[in-house]
């Protein structure tokens, strides 16, 4: 489980004194919960997401134990660190948007033909409650040839839950080696 700090301040200054100190500064919201300012050491934040078996994550905040989803991060435009990460608690029963990872197995044929394999979405959109929430989507890229892809309405999505991204949108394709 990972462990984080409460802010009490939300000020500029202490979210850059705790940025220095080696801690990701973090919200985390749900509908009907209310909102908290946390922060995490960076390290352990990485070390745990790297590690998590599920689409959620299990943190402890102050006194409250909470299991939650990573909605969105920002990256420092320069060195790529992570700077700032919003979680939605997860609460079971609640239908809610979630970004699921798009992951991709297998050598395409078209590189062969002097093609590159290109990722244009690393996540999709999904609604749904978090009980019926994939962990992951595993693409089979094998039989793609040159300027092909798989789009978004080539995903298929669990009982309960539905694609919030437009179906002509590619997730990901060969494209010829420039």
């Amino acid at each position: 489980m990972l462990e984080g700090i409460i802010r009490e301040s939300i000020g500029k200054s202490n979210a850059k004194q705790l940025k220095r100190d080696g801690y990701l500064i973090a919200n985390i919201y749900a509908k009907g919960v209310e909102n908290i300012n946390a922060a995490f050491k960076r390290g352990d934040f990485i070390k745990a997401v790297r590690a998590k078996e599920a689409l959620t994550l299990d943190i402890k905040v102050g006194d409250k134990e909470l299991s939650v989803a990573i909605q969105e991060y920002q990256l420092h435009p320069v060195n790529g660190d992570i700077m700032h990460v919003d979680l939605r608690v997860a609460v079971s029963g609640v239908v809610a948007d979630y970004l699921v990872p798009v992951k991709t197995v297998g050598i395409p044929k078209g590189l062969k033909n002097k093609g590159v394999l290109i990722m244009s979405k690393k996540r999709l959109r999904i609604r749904g409650a978090i009980e019926n929430m994939p962990q992951n989507f595993t693409l089979d890229v094998s039989d793609l040839e040159r300027d092909e892809s798989i789009l978004v309405r080539d995903v298929e999505v669990p009982k309960g839950c539905k694609i919030m991204d437009r179906a002509d949108v590619s997730i990901c394709g060969v494209i010829k080696a420039g």
